[in-house]
């Protein structure tokens, strides 16, 4: 099915500004995320929203301690959408409270290619949060302008900043979660950094409450992609320009200490973008998103590919369908996005920094 393409909301001013602007112009679907997300902590974890807030409460005091500030946007958030802090920091903190019991997707891969610094992937999550997606363009008073792509009421998710840096994610299911910044939080400070060092600090240093993937990108031709867990991340170095992830641990600092439970298309997946990535075009010729938009919508190996469609053999619950691909041009500052499955998409929405 074709989707509409999305608009871009425009947020700006100090941390409560931007926070009850996102809040007041979303309301209607950060209600619907807290919807999906009590039947999806049902589905994966057997427990409600109640026990969810609950749940989420503990990572208040870490958000405090690495990033205090955006409690104050997450709060405006919650006033302006007419729900509880509580709300919005379960929905900020959902990877932590679901994804140690449950799977996720996601085919993600950099790029470096005649000057060229290239992120892209594939978001493959529930089909009932496909309508609640978000392109949010932050204008903050103590970083640079950024734009995310993320569901409706989180503070952010895949993006990139006028500075260059960009971010892309992977999930990843394990039962370790331990101290640090929720996921999606950490990507919200990676957003704001300024510089690459900055941004792998947010790993190294600040550290993250529980696995996933980061791939982290600048303008100026550098990638690298961070297993990120309470411990030291697991690094994987671009060889050839490219980093190539999914959703299982690969990086020996990694799979040394976190152990994982990957569903079986995540290795399929990963083989498929190197092969494709291996056939990249010669260094002087010219990459375009169009190009990398046809690999996040490659079906070799379905239902098992990187551009994922209905799979009705899976457990209903474990329906995962790939909900946006984004390519995003650092060096250029550019960020393309198409909203539902890459393959179907007839528009491009495309957003400049």
């Amino acid at each position: 099915m074709l989707q509409e393409l999305l608009t871009v909301t425009e947020l700006s001013g100090s941390r409560r500004e931007i926070g009850l602007a996102h809040g007041r112009t979303h309301a209607r679907l950060i209600q619907r995320s807290l919807e999906v997300y009590d039947r999806l902590f049902h589905d994966f974890v057997g427990i409600g929203w109640a026990r969810a807030r609950v749940e989420a409460g503990r990572f208040g005091r870490m958000i405090e301690l690495g990033f205090p500030e955006i409690l104050e946007e997450m709060d405006a958030i919650a006033e302006g959408a007419g729900v509880e802090p509580l709300d919005i920091l379960t929905l900020n903190c959902r990877s932590e409270i679901s994804l140690t019991r449950a799977s996720g997707g996601c085919s993600a891969f950099a790029l470096a290619h005649a000057g060229t610094q290239w992120l892209a992937q594939n978001w493959d999550w529930r089909t009932d949060q496909l309508h609640n997606v978000v392109v949010l363009k932050i204008s903050g008073q103590d970083h640079a302008l950024l734009v995310s792509v993320g569901e409706a009421g989180m503070v952010a998710k895949i993006g990139m900043n006028a500075r260059g840096i960009g971010v892309c994610l992977n999930a990843i299911r394990s039962q370790t979660c331990g101290e640090g910044l929720p996921i999606h939080v950490a990507l919200r400070k990676i957003l704001e950094s300024p510089d690459l060092e900055s941004a792998v600090a947010v790993a190294t240093r600040d550290r993250v409450c529980s696995p996933a993937h980061f791939l982290i990108g600048s303008a100026v031709g550098e990638a690298v992609g961070l297993e990120v867990h309470p411990g030291e991340p697991g690094r994987l170095d671009a060889e050839g320009g490219v980093v190539t992830h999914t959703n299982h641990l690969y990086a020996p600092a990694a799979t040394c200490r976190v152990e994982d439970f990957p569903r079986p298309d995540s290795r399929p997946r990963l083989a498929r973008l190197d092969e494709l990535l291996q056939k990249s075009p010669p260094a002087n010729a010219l990459v375009e998103e169009t190009a990398l938009f046809e690999i996040l919508s490659d079906h070799h190996g379905e239902p098992l590919s990187i551009c994922r469609h209905f799979n009705p053999a899976q457990p209903e619950e474990e329906r995962m369908e790939t909900l946006f691909g984004v390519v995003m041009n650092l060096t250029e500052k550019r960020l393309s996005l198409r909203h539902g499955k890459p393959c179907e998409a007839d528009e491009t929405l495309v957003v400049t920094l």
